[in-house]
């Protein structure tokens, strides 16, 4: 049965969850996935520049997310669900939180990229308000483009 998102509970991620992070990171992303050093750098610059969370459910960590943070500007570095966990709320809880934390931090709007090829990512980012701005040609390391979009924050 798959959990409901009242299940889910967020916290800051930290180097300790990098090894279920990273299963998730190359299940989710075969072909680009980062590697462990990336990851632990972004770590690095929490909570100065960038904002990690995990998801978890009971005692498991089923999905992740990031945010950097500059200025006026905040872009989603990565939101990813173990795929049992995908379609039950849980990427949306972790986008819900990193557009909390742009707004804390005085973003006026947020950007990310979404692979061309995941319709079901983009959907969710659509529902969420963002707009498409622009393609990344052949930005994905297996030559897939990147569809960049944009939400404007309150503020």
């Amino acid at each position: 049965m798959k959990p409901r998102q009242a299940d889910v509970k967020l916290r800051q991620m930290t180097e300790a969850d990098l090894p279920a992070v990273m299963g998730i990171e190359r299940n989710t992303f075969p072909m680009d996935a980062w590697s462990e050093g990336m990851l632990r750098g972004e770590l690095a610059d929490q909570p100065r520049t960038r904002h990690y969370v995990v998801a978890i459910v009971g005692e498991e960590i089923v999905g992740y997310a990031g945010l950097a943070a500059a200025a006026d500007q905040a872009d989603v570095q990565t939101i990813a669900v173990d795929h049992p966990h995908q379609g039950t709320g849980i990427g949306g809880a972790l986008l819900t939180e990193l557009l909390a934390e742009a707004g804390r931090r005085a973003a006026r709007e947020i950007f990310l990229e979404v692979r061309a090829d995941n319709p079901q990512a983009r959907g969710v980012y659509e529902h969420f308000e963002f707009e498409v701005i622009g393609r990344r040609r052949r930005y994905y390391d297996d030559g897939t483009d990147a569809i960049m979009m944009r939400r404007k924050l309150d503020g």
